[in-house]
């Protein structure tokens, strides 16, 4: 154990992200908290909507759409990539769809029945070109992604003004725009993910808005590939909003607090990974997962164990 954990340093673990290495642990930074927050407040309503695992599906189905993006336009350039990624996106979402509505079978068993088959899709694809020396796709990139080279990309300008590293820059203004949509359309996906029955009943077209649901979820996801991969871009789907479950039953303050836990858990996450010199965006989200587990275990001693002693003593 001794061997696997290195000894603590604080002026490497704690000093020098804020001091000599700032210039690129602050775009380090603002992509974890990005990619946490956007994925996080979509997250939220996939819980209401019992669609933790759509995620998942998404990001599995990336892979083919990589590979046909390649074949159809001959280069791996990033809009030839994001436009296969988007597109392969949508058609699983699509896919789950059909098989659920059409078929008795259940959500869950229809979104499993589409991630593994389009992955494996993409895995078939993918080893076809490399046998060929057409194209080679790091399996760790895929899987944990490359956060820790964002401050190496080249930088976005913008009227004579740099916006950091394009994927930040990109990311940055997916936040703002999952930000826009929750607060124009609030009130409709309030009611589509609580109660779909009545929104139909009002007179709502709830297949629209969770195609549209669907849509900004598939976007958000793409656009986070790049930098945490595909595994831990479900992470910050999932443990963000769980995490703010456990502190609140309303949903806007759900939706403050989930952005509370990108930014802590993206800090605490670059730490650790200083610290433990492993993967930064894997640290990431399990900070996420601790202060979810610390959360929970303080929610749970507080109803099994304070209060029953505090009513016996009244």
């Amino acid at each position: 154990m001794n061997t696997l954990i290195p000894p603590f340093d604080w002026d490497s673990g704690v000093l020098a992200p804020w001091t000599s290495d700032f210039d690129s642990s602050r775009w380090i930074l603002l992509m974890g908290f990005f990619v946490t927050a956007a994925c996080g407040l979509l997250g939220n309503f996939l819980l209401l909507r019992r669609l933790a695992l759509i995620g998942d599906a998404i990001s599995h189905s990336i892979l083919p759409g990589l590979a046909l993006a390649f074949i159809t336009f001959k280069t791996v350039s990033i809009w030839a990539s994001f436009t296969g990624a988007v597109l392969a996106a949508l058609a699983t979402v699509a896919v789950i769809e059909f098989i659920h509505r059409h078929s008795r079978v259940k959500p869950d068993a229809a979104i499993c029945i589409a991630f593994t088959t389009f992955f494996a899709l993409g895995v078939a694809l993918v080893s076809m070109l490399e046998s060929k020396g057409s194209i080679h796709i790091d399996a760790d990139c895929v899987l944990y992604g490359e956060i820790a080279f964002v401050p190496l990309e080249e930088t976005f300008q913008l009227f004579g003004h740099d916006f950091g590293p394009v994927s930040v820059a990109r990311m940055g203004v997916m936040l703002c725009v999952v930000l826009a949509a929750i607060i124009v359309f609030y009130k409709e996906l309030l009611l589509t993910s609580f109660d779909a029955a009545l929104a139909r009943s009002l007179g709502m077209n709830t297949a629209l808005w969770h195609y549209g649901l669907m849509g900004m979820l598939a976007l958000v996801v793409v656009c986070s590939f790049e930098a945490v991969g595909a595994i831990l871009a479900v992470a910050m789907l999932i443990v963000p909003p769980m995490f703010a479950a456990q502190l609140s039953q309303h949903l806007p303050s759900r939706l403050a607090i989930t952005v509370l836990h990108a930014a802590v858990s993206s800090v605490l996450g670059l730490h650790l990974s200083l610290w433990l010199r492993c993967s930064t965006a894997a640290a990431m989200v399990v900070a996420g997962a601790g202060m979810f587990v610390a959360v929970w275990g303080w929610s749970w001693a507080r109803q099994r164990v304070w209060k029953p002693t505090y009513h016996a003593a009244a």
